[in-house]
């Protein structure tokens, strides 16, 4: 094996940061490979692409280290055939994964001049399998409901119980943080019936989850 100082700062990404710490899933791992996450940074920042940790992309909004998007992507447990609902598309880097491994992707970002460029960043890289949508995404997106999976890239202070079991299709899956901004637990839910089975992963500090459901 080559020495990780000789690779280059998108092998040492994947090896150092994901691999290193877990995430050894092959489909995981070739999605984080195939998707160059400095298009997703804006042009005078990109040597912070493979940096581990989170960075801002403007409005207030941040993109998730490497080893959270794997985590969260990892967690969800996806197939080709699954249909995912992503709050919070941001850079659309999450979404450029999802959309690797899923089937279809439905993705909803509130500050529209994000979504806008997330869509022309998603379009150029010729992901046909993403529908997005500008709206308050704690109301959802009904009109696709259900969803296999949905991953929440924002943090509210409980858990958005009305959201996930109007949203979740029986035995789905969903990946969230939890919390206040300062002390917030990203989550794994499965739905069973009217339940929702959930699992502590890490702890994690992600933006607020804001809109007019509190």
């Amino acid at each position: 094996m080559p020495d990780i100082e000789r690779l280059t700062p998108w092998e040492r990404m994947i090896r150092g940061q994901i691999m290193d710490r877990g995430i050894r899933d092959a489909r995981v791992v070739q999605a984080m490979r195939d998707i160059p996450r400095e298009k997703f940074f804006p042009a005078d920042s990109q040597d912070a692409a493979y940096t581990d940790q989170a960075h801002p992309i403007g409005h207030g909004q941040t993109i998730s280290q490497p080893y959270i998007v794997a985590l969260m992507t990892w967690k969800l447990n996806l197939e080709n055939s699954h249909k995912v609902l992503e709050i919070g598309t941001g850079s659309g880097y999450q979404t450029a994964i999802l959309a690797r491994l899923a089937g279809e992707v439905y993705t909803m970002e509130l500050v529209k001049p994000l979504l806008d460029a997330a869509w022309e960043r998603l379009m150029s890289m010729s992901a046909r399998n993403i529908h997005f949508r500008h709206g308050d995404g704690t109301l959802g997106w009904p009109q696709a409901a259900p969803f296999d999976r949905i991953l929440i890239a924002a943090a509210g202070p409980v858990i958005p119980r009305e959201l996930l079991l109007s949203h979740l299709a029986p035995g789905g899956e969903a990946v969230l943080p939890v919390g206040e901004r300062d002390d917030q637990m990203l989550i794994h839910v499965r739905r069973d019936g009217d339940q929702l089975k959930l699992t502590d992963l890490c702890r994690c500090r992600f933006v607020d989850f804001v809109g007019a459901v509190k």
